[in-house]
């Protein structure tokens, strides 16, 4: 009997971490699409408005009801009269002609596809971006404001943006002891910290706190 179960402690000490590492790997994998898309329609927002959104419902209208302006850049001359010596004279410049618009929607958000040509994500997912997978409704943290940055001009506000969830609500149901290891976590292939995230309040950072392992920034 002693042996028998000195034997089961000893495979579960193995299939364990095993098993937590596969719910943990598939389930991170799908946060961070969502993340990815917040991403870009934030970027997308600062665009258009020069600031990030702080409200999920903001963003989301935003998707709906705004365009990005095509415009076209090209050199340019004038003519003028010099003051000073009395002659019409030549000055170069930059034009910049608008073009038409295109919608924030349509150019972000489009149907993806796999190799068989079956649909795997779906143009309007911006819908529910906001909604942490494997959580239900439960949603991403999300801040949005200004930090003040010293440059060559002097001090300047830059836009910046914050959208987070803790490793212990995405691994509510798994094994609390690798959990509590998961978040004090430090490598250069793995999520770092308690949270997944991306962006921000601290400094101007748009990028995700994954390794490439996940189509990431890292």
């Amino acid at each position: 009997m002693v042996i028998g179960a000195l034997f089961y402690f000893l495979i579960a000490s193995i299939i364990t971490p095993i098993e937590f590492k596969k719910v943990r790997d598939a389930r991170y994998a799908e946060i961070i699409e969502n993340l990815e898309d917040i991403r870009e329609a934030q970027l997308a927002h600062r665009t258009v408005t020069g600031k990030f959104n702080d409200s999920w419902g903001g963003l989301v209208n935003f998707i709906e009801k705004d365009s990005f302006t095509l415009t076209q850049r090209r050199d340019s001359s004038y003519q003028y009269m010099d003051a000073v010596d009395g002659i019409e004279k030549t000055r170069d410049t930059v034009v910049i002609d608008t073009l038409g618009f295109v919608s924030v929607r349509d150019s972000l958000f489009k149907d993806v596809k796999n190799q068989k040509g079956d649909i795997v994500k779906t143009a309007d997912r911006y819908k529910t971006m906001m909604q942490v997978p494997t959580l239900g409704e439960t949603e991403f943290d999300l801040k949005a404001g200004f930090i003040e940055k010293e440059g060559s001009g002097g001090t300047n506000k830059q836009a910046v943006f914050e959208v987070k969830i803790a490793k212990q609500k995405i691994l509510h149901d798994q094994d609390q002891d690798l959990v509590a290891q998961e978040n004090e976590v430090v490598s250069v292939d793995q999520v770092n910290g308690a949270y997944i995230k991306v962006g921000s309040m601290d400094k101007v950072d748009t990028n995700g706190n994954w390794p490439k392992v996940y189509g990431g920034d890292e």
